[in-house]
């Protein structure tokens, strides 16, 4: 399935379509806002939406990158915990692997699923933002206004509704007639929002009497698309071929122009984030392997999004890497002003009042709050004989008062009988 379309049915999802709803409320009021300053421009308002997400975000960012410069911390220790079990597949191993591999989280106040949280807070967000700017209109009154005398007018045209179905069947709109409603008039001004040159020149051949009004729809939402010379509307792909058969420098450029800062702020913005970490992983780790791969997986992905998607789509992309950056920056240099230790002290204090809240002893939380957090040894637990002979003597007690039938009541009877043939060997051989 086209992503185009992904995007766009991310507005129904549960949870998301509600997050999608709350910034396109967002996105009219930056648009009402600068229209109020004579500034009507779609690419302003992406830029200016962005920037206010991404700052929102922010609290989220950081506590990510604090879980992942602790990591790089505990990631030697896991390492060596992994090469301790190496080749040992058996379910007490596994066990005691876990159980040490829990040791090792619980001492730092982490834990294994500590980094995820915020990535899955931040997922409905990140795909609630896509529908929004690739369908203004559908969340800005302004925009929508501008295409609703042609729409009226579509409307009251016989045939309208095969003609449009048709045309938003293929590319560049991708919005098949089974799944949206050509008779509903905001349907239709979402189809019509994702429409380019090429394909108003097929309406107006479809449907003559529109010229007129779609001229002047066009020309206005021209002057509401471009961005620095880009119409934001377009494919920055189609744009680069338009140009490649012109000959058009000024249009190769226009169009590479918002892929290649997207992938290449996206490139600055991993390497920013690895800076944080304190501790070198591992190059034969997987997941060492991985990081480092995704260091040139992102970045190009980031360039072909931006030439694939619609160049608003691009634009943000790449500012949103752009804003990740900057705050990658100040978020270091705030990281750097605190020691891993003191982070960790962080950490321990807020996972003690947590076992705390779910009754945790006092004692198990002060002996978590005390730990050494320089180095790291092998937890082992030792139990006294005393202990050793109380656990005997209370698993004695729960055979003999086990339930009749059981194997633990089975094995009590053959203790006895193992016990009464010991006492008779013995009495025969005292009389021999």
């Amino acid at each position: 399935m086209e992503f185009g379309l992904i995007a766009a049915t991310a507005a129904d999802w549960p949870i998301v379509g509600q997050i999608a709803w709350v910034f396109g409320k967002l996105m009219d009021a930056i648009y009402n806002f600068l229209n109020l300053f004579g500034i009507q421009n779609i690419g302003i308002c992406i830029i200016l939406f962005t920037i206010i997400i991404y700052t929102l975000m922010i609290p989220l960012t950081i506590k990510q990158q604090k879980f992942s410069k602790m990591q790089s911390v505990m990631m030697p220790e896991i390492q060596k915990l992994q090469k301790k079990y190496a080749g040992k597949r058996d379910q007490a191993s596994m066990l005691k692997m876990q159980e040490e591999q829990q040791l090792i989280y619980e001492k730092y106040g982490s834990s294994p699923t500590g980094g995820c949280l915020p990535m899955v807070i931040q997922l409905p967000i990140l795909f609630a933002l896509y529908p929004v700017i690739q369908e203004v209109p559908r969340y800005v009154n302004g925009i929508k206004e501008i295409y609703m005398p042609v729409v009226n007018q579509i409307m009251a045209t016989d045939g309208y509704q095969k003609i449009l179905e048709k045309i938003g069947n293929a590319a560049p709109v991708y919005m098949p007639a089974n799944a949206y409603d050509y008779t509903d008039p905001n349907i239709l001004v979402r189809v019509l929002y994702k429409f380019q040159d090429s394909t108003w020149n097929t309406l107006v051949d479809k449907m003559p009497s529109l010229e007129t009004v779609v001229d002047k729809t066009t020309a206005t939402m021209g002057h509401l698309n471009t961005f620095l010379g880009i119409n934001i509307g377009e494919q920055p792909l189609t744009m680069l071929m338009d140009a490649l058969k012109d000959f058009s420098i000024v249009g190769i450029i226009l169009a590479v122009i918002i892929p290649i800062m997207a992938g290449l702020t996206q490139f600055i913005s991993v390497k920013l984030m690895q800076q944080q970490q304190t501790t070198t992983i591992d190059p034969d780790n997987p997941m060492a392997r991985s990081m480092n791969s995704m260091n040139y997986i992102m970045p190009l992905f980031s360039v072909f999004m931006g030439f694939t998607l619609p160049a608003g789509l691009g634009l943000y992309w790449a500012i949103s890497a752009i804003v990740r950056c900057v705050q990658q920056m100040a978020i270091n240099k705030y990281l750097s002003k605190k020691s891993v230790e003191e982070m960790i002290e962080e950490q321990r204090k807020k996972a003690a009042k947590k076992r705390e809240k779910k009754g945790a002893p006092a004692k198990e939380i002060n002996r978590m709050a005390t730990k050494s957090t320089r180095n790291v040894t092998e937890q082992k637990t030792s139990v006294s004989s005393k202990e050793k002979e109380e656990k005997i003597q209370q698993a004695k007690e729960n055979i003999k008062n086990a339930k009749p039938g059981s194997l633990a009541s089975k094995a009590n009877m053959v203790s006895r009988y193992n016990s009464g043939q010991n006492a008779k060997d013995k009495t025969e051989e005292s009389e021999k």
